[in-house]
């Protein structure tokens, strides 16, 4: 396989199909050279060198000698030699991912330089001062990026050395000082590396050479590169690309310089060019920020040739790529010369309406639109942002359970919530973990912080229904009192201000500003485009009418989870549920069943009305009974005061009614099976509101779910109460409604067995959520404390309570949908786990062949355009 390869003067060996093997640096020089773009000469050593180099810790001798060969070649284009004291021939060395990483690899400039081959570019250039900067600017680097020269007390000790010249000299910038200033500056500059290395700089340039190749190798695996790979999911075995480039000079004077330019305002969307150009500076100048730049329209004045070339540049790059492009460029007395292009980064709302002009501007197709956008762009133009430009470090980091930003008074306990947004503050409550108690309060919040839980604890399901930002699982979170917590070292107490940053997962201190969602015509465009393509139905999971109609409005095409548990989160429902659990007898529980049949029934009234037309996937009770039963004697005394039963009764019961594993306990259809007259119950509330609807003259399709099936024997006993109930309650309204029964599939045995499930079922509807816990054996509220480590390991690829894990808990979905529609070809299969809103697990229910998915209702435009995604990236 060819290791080495040479752009420039207008032929290259690559282009832009090889950025695998070339990176996304060395293809796109190779592809702007054939096109006749001003390049610099060079050549790119490939990824599989680097993936190599990894591995063993050398340079293969073959490679080397297609380094050298490529170096002559480069020589001869550059017309100058490596090395000479003649016409020195300098080069950069720089990184280049086939995934664009910027700022997290390493360059070095000028390289090629010592002190006779700075001497020789002294005289070349007739510009002395140039040439020692540059000489000062290659040691710094070397230091930095070969020899990893640490900061001291969190200074770069080159740029304290250039602050000391700087101020003896008293000039503003280190171009400004003077030769001999450069010079001694030189001197101190080498001084450092040999304290540091107990050697002395290299002069000679090909063991620069060397060393900065294999250096750039390194940063592959640099701490940085790391973790900006696990933010942006991208696999750690790409490796880098080298590219080794004759160096332009932007520091000859005032007729030079350097700048990035994007074709398309990368915050907006705007067309038109935006970026910044430094006068008389190298590239990290502008990194670096310690020099001001200009507007890069200002070029026009300052070297208009060269403006003129760029902004020509800049149209045939944006045309040829079909995209917005990122550039580096260098003015090099008055000539232009790119360094780079690139796909620019951009933000969302710039993404959306940049891929609605392209489509305009015939660029692009409506598909290839689609796919520039990514499906979580979407929910960041839908969810208010901290403003970036305001945040500084956070006090807490934790995942990102909810999206969105909310700020407000830090409180601990859900009362206090109540009473402070009583008084009209903002509130953000902390706790270790919530539960169904603190539904009250967490209504009453801006926004969650847990220190407990993964991304389908409690906080994350309630949050993200809601539509509020949460932050869970904050290992740094800490609790010393009812009123105060600790993040780390830094105290909270209540009333501090704080800022949750659920999109990104981290929590800031103070009031920072937000920046309000702001859609759009062209959001509505291309989300129309994602309805056209998209062959997955969307549905919401919702528990309220209130979370329906949001639904609706968010384009979900039915409920494909309303989970009545949730319904009984008031203060006033949740002692009748408790009061019904506790009960010691049937006419106990019935009791308190005939007081929840009505708040039930006009709870399902609203959620009909919000949905008619839809469908509305129903789950019977499904509460582990940790979450309803009384925690404190106060609570306890309060059941016993609104029922009248004994207080040493409920007592003495909740104590028989507590299990060591709640989750694996009695409940979904267990429950039902142990007390029929719960199903009883809620088929009634089902049925009546249903007729009621019907009768209003508005669609009605409800779809019955029996959750936690693990025999096909409970779905029978389960569903054969549902149709006694529902016959019985058509008989007294006169009246019928049409309606599905079925069953969620989240335990493993059922996912085995569901040819003899899908017997009783008309639907399946997957629980990933419990699925993924009774596959994996894992808790998703206490993962927190080692599933990240998996992740960072390599031991998992990814969350399994983020993203369907497809090997295993993707092997008994697959499973079951095969003998599920084996003995029901029109089985409707679905999914209303947490995953549904995810958008890798959208891909793999569309290639499952699921019929719809169902998440939170604030995901809904998010799984709408994920599931158009899916079926463009797989139409064949």
């Amino acid at each position: 396989m060819k290791n080495v390869f040479s752009f420039g003067d207008g032929k290259a060996d690559g282009g832009a199909h090889l950025v695998d093997l070339l990176g996304g640096k060395g293809a796109n020089l190779a592809e702007m050279t054939s096109l006749g773009i001003p390049v610099p000469p060079g050549f790119t050593v490939t990824t599989a060198v680097c993936r190599e180099y990894l591995r063993t810790g050398i340079i293969p001798d073959d490679v080397g000698a297609a380094i050298e060969e490529a170096m002559r070649q480069l020589e001869t284009r550059a017309r100058r030699q490596f090395g000479s004291s003649g016409e020195p021939l300098l080069v950069s060395v720089r990184s280049g991912a086939p995934v664009s990483m910027p700022g997290m690899m390493d360059t070095i400039l000028n390289l090629g330089l010592n002190d006779s081959t700075t001497e020789a570019l002294a005289h070349t250039s007739s510009n002395p001062r140039f040439a020692w900067d540059s000489y000062r600017r290659l040691i710094q680097m070397y230091g930095n990026v070969v020899l990893e020269i640490q900061r001291e007390n969190g200074e770069d000790p080159f740029e304290r050395l250039i602050d000391r010249a700087r101020t003896a000299a008293g000039v503003e910038k280190a171009i400004d000082l003077p030769e001999d200033d450069l010079k001694r500056l030189v001197s101190r500059f080498k001084d450092r590396i040999s304290e540091h290395s107990g050697l002395p700089f290299p002069e000679d340039p090909w063991e620069q050479l060397w060393s900065a190749i294999e250096a750039v190798f390194r940063s592959w695996n640099s701490r940085r590169a790391r973790e900006y790979r696990r933010v942006h999911d991208i696999p750690d075995d790409l490796g880098t690309a080298v590219n080794v480039v004759a160096m332009v000079y932007g520091n000859m004077g005032d007729d030079s310089g350097t700048g990035v330019v994007f074709t398309r305002n990368p915050s907006t969307g705007e067309k038109g060019l935006f970026g910044e150009y430094l006068v008389n500076a190298q590239g990290e100048d502008v990194v670096s920020g310690k020099r001001d730049p200009v507007t890069v329209s200002r070029m026009a004045e300052l070297v208009p040739q060269a403006y003129q070339e760029l902004v020509h540049t800049c149209a045939v790059l944006e045309r040829h790529f079909a995209d917005v492009q990122d550039m580096e460029f260098t003015v090099e007395r008055g000539r232009l010369y790119l360094l780079q292009t690139r796909a620019a980064n951009r933000t969302a709302q710039a993404a959306i309406r940049i891929a609605v002009d392209l489509v305009g501007e015939d660029l692009i197709t409506r598909t290839e639109a689609l796919k520039h956008v990514q499906p979580e762009q979407v929910a960041r133009v839908l969810y208010p942002a901290v403003d970036a430009s305001e945040a500084g470090e956070p006090l807490l980091r934790g995942l990102p359970a909810s999206p969105g930003a909310g700020v407000g008074v830090a409180v601990f306990d859900p009362e206090r919530a109540i009473e402070l947004a009583a008084e009209g503050k903002p509130v953000v409550l902390i706790r270790r973990e919530t539960s169904p108690d603190d539904f009250p309060g967490m209504v009453r919040s801006n926004a969650i912080v847990t220190a407990r839980g993964g991304m389908t604890s409690h906080a994350a399901v309630v949050a993200r229904g809601m539509g509020k930002p949460c932050v869970a699982g904050c290992a740094d979170l800490t609790f010393d009192g009812e009123d105060s917590a600790a993040a780390g070292t830094t105290a909270i107490r209540e009333g501090d201000w704080i800022t949750v940053d659920g999109t990104e997962g981290c929590v800031y201190p103070g009031r920072l500003p937000l920046l309000e969602p702001e859609p759009g015509s062209a959001f509505q465009e291309i989300m129309g485009w994602a309805d056209e393509f998209r062959m997955l139905r969307v549905r919401a999971n919702a528990d309220t009418p209130e979370d329906a109609a949001r639904a609706r409005s968010f384009g979900a095409e039915g409920i494909g989870l309303c989970r009545t548990e949730h319904m009984f989160f008031g203060t006033e429902r949740i002692n009748t549920v408790r009061e019904m659990i506790l009960a010691e007898d049937e006419p106990g529980r019935r009791d308190a069943l005939t007081r929840l049949l009505p708040m039930q029934r006009e709870d399902f009234i609203g959620i009909f009305r919000a949905m008619a037309g839809f469908p509305v996937t129903i789950r019977l009770l499904d509460p582990p009974l940790h979450e309803f039963l009384p925690r404190t004697d106060e609570e306890l005394n309060e059941v016993a005061r609104i029922s009248g039963l004994d207080a040493g009764m409920l007592r003495r019961r909740a104590d028989q009614l507590v299990e060591a594993n709640p989750m694996l306990g009695l409940r979904g259809c267990r429950l039902g099976i142990a007390y029929p007259e719960i199903t009883e119950m809620q088929a009634r509330a089902i049925f009546e509101a249903a007729c009621a609807v019907q009768e209003e003259g508005k669609s009605v399709h409800p779809e019955i779910m029996i959750p936690l099936v693990s025999d096909a024997t409970e779905l029978k006993l389960q569903v054969s109460v549902v149709k006694r109930v529902a016959e019985e309650v058509f008989t007294e309204r006169g009246d019928r409604v049409s309606y599905l029964s079925g069953t969620m599939i989240e335990i493993p045995r059922a996912a085995l067995t569901a040819g003899e499930v899908a017997a009783h079922a008309e639907f399946f509807s997957f629980g990933t959520n419990d699925l993924t816990q009774t596959t994996f054996g894992i808790s998703r509220d206490d993962s927190g404390s080692f599933l990240p480590m998996y992740v960072e390991e390599g031991i998992l690829a990814a969350d399994p309570f983020q993203t369907i894990d497809e090997t295993g808990v993707g092997e008994l979905m697959r499973y079951a949908v095969e003998r599920g529609r084996d003995r029901r070809k029109a089985l409707k299969i679905g999914i209303c786990g947490e995953h549904g809103g995810d958008p890798a697990s959208i891909d793999f229910c569309h290639r499952l062949g699921l019929n719809y998915v169902s998440c939170s209702p604030y995901r809904v435009p998010v799984a709408r355009y994920a599931a158009a995604v899916a079926a463009i990236r797989h139409c064949d």
